[in-house]
């Protein structure tokens, strides 16, 4: 006991951290991010010009959110209520991704069926949507992503939710983004040509994640 009491409370190891350096053979982000493939990262300049389009963006949402929240929506606009996630899924990407339907109808000619190939976040539908809605359906569509490929349509929602998102962020919007932005990571690693739309999409998501709104905790890692 005697020997006991005159113990240090709390002890430190001294380690060098240069030897462990030496034989580390896996580094892993903060976030869990795949770093970008060779060629597939994007600029710094490019990314700064992305977070500054995407602030004006959420600047003229939140200023203009009253007029276009009260524009009338079209007779075929139906929004799903917030706890439906399968009607959100369907409103959002169609029926023909939401049912992997690849074969065209014979009607589609005759004009867009939004029922069939999703709404586009048009901003007399994002205005209607609180914060509580807008998680709850970055949610649905996140969930999708990680069982599901990226399409156009999926981003263009992706980007809306997140223009939609107010700062500062829940706790639980804070976990999606960064879930997504893992997502994302891992899909860019899979793609084999550095020159497809989606490579920019992708880089997209993850710049804005990493710089807008996570800028603390991400800023220094590979976008």
């Amino acid at each position: 006991r005697i020997e006991a009491a005159r113990c240090p409370d709390v002890v430190v190891a001294q380690i060098d951290p240069k030897k462990l350096r030496k034989k580390q053979t896996v580094n892993i982000s903060i976030s869990g991010c795949q770093p970008a493939p060779e060629g597939y990262c994007p600029t710094l300049k490019w990314q700064q010009q992305q977070v500054a389009n995407f602030s004006a963006v959420r600047q003229s949402l939140n200023k203009h959110r009253n007029h276009w929240q009260s524009q009338h929506l079209d007779s075929n606009v139906t929004m799903p209520k917030s706890e439906d996630e399968e009607g959100w899924k369907k409103f959002c990407l169609g029926e023909k991704i939401y049912s992997e339907i690849n074969a065209l109808s014979n009607n589609e000619n005759l004009g867009i069926d939004y029922i069939k190939v999703g709404f586009p976040p048009l901003l007399s539908i994002v205005s209607r949507m609180n914060q509580a809605t807008v998680t709850s359906v970055l949610e649905y569509l996140i969930t999708w992503f990680g069982e599901k490929k990226f399409t156009p349509e999926l981003g263009r929602w992706l980007y809306a939710l997140l223009a939609c998102l107010e700062k500062p962020l829940l706790p639980e919007a804070h976990s999606l983004i960064r879930q997504l932005a893992r997502r994302c990571s891992e899909v860019r690693v899979l793609e084999e040509n550095k020159n497809e739309e989606q490579i920019s999409a992708l880089n997209l998501i993850i710049c804005l994640v990493s710089r807008y709104f996570d800028q603390r905790d991400l800023a220094d890692e590979p976008s």
